[in-house]
């Protein structure tokens, strides 16, 4: 991956962070593999350190000169482990300086807020939302740093275009908390 700003020029655009361009940057990628993956974790070094300390990885992994963030690319995810209880098994050593997971989730739209069984336990309620008429699919790219930024890139399967990937830094609040909480000790 490189670290090239998202398309269009850039007076159309707020300003991008390191963390925006990188979030960015891991939606492409993980939107280049298709659709119906699981979870991916990234961890986000910088690319002035990495060049620096580890020049045969930066070189491995065709990392040119230049500052910002490098996402890597963690090992699969084990499976049938709830997210939760994996993510608080993660210590990340001093080298990185955040992470990333990106997941594909269901999600209904606000006006279904109010058709929603009260009390549906667990699997029953994931049952009811994917037979929902109204469901949408969803590709969620949380990222934070280690002094708590964040940033997300949120992408519906039916609009899978890059120039339709929605970003803000509060997009999936819970997430992002249980992401830097990877980074507490």
């Amino acid at each position: 991956m490189d670290n090239t700003p998202p398309p269009g020029p850039p007076s159309s655009r707020p300003s991008v962070t390191p963390l925006t361009t990188a979030v960015l940057e891991i939606d492409a990628y993980v939107a280049g593999l298709g659709w119906d993956r699981p979870a991916q974790l990234f961890a986000l070094v910088d690319t002035e350190r990495l060049r620096a300390e580890e020049p045969e990885l930066a070189d491995r992994l065709d990392i040119g000169a230049g500052s910002g963030l490098t996402p890597v690319e963690q090992d699969e995810l084990p499976a049938g482990q709830p997210l939760d209880e994996f993510l608080a098994t993660i210590a990340w050593p001093e080298a990185v300086a955040g992470c990333a997971l990106t997941i594909e989730r269901l999600m209904l739209p606000p006006s279904a807020e109010d058709t929603v069984p009260d009390g549906l336990p667990g699997a029953e309620l994931t049952r009811w939302v994917a037979e929902h008429p109204e469901r949408q699919e969803v590709r969620m790219t949380v990222a934070v740093l280690r002094d708590g930024t964040r940033e997300s890139a949120i992408r519906l399967r039916e609009k899978d275009a890059e120039t339709e990937v929605l970003t803000g830094p509060d997009l999936v609040p819970g997430l992002a908390e249980a992401l830097a909480a990877t980074f507490t000790e």
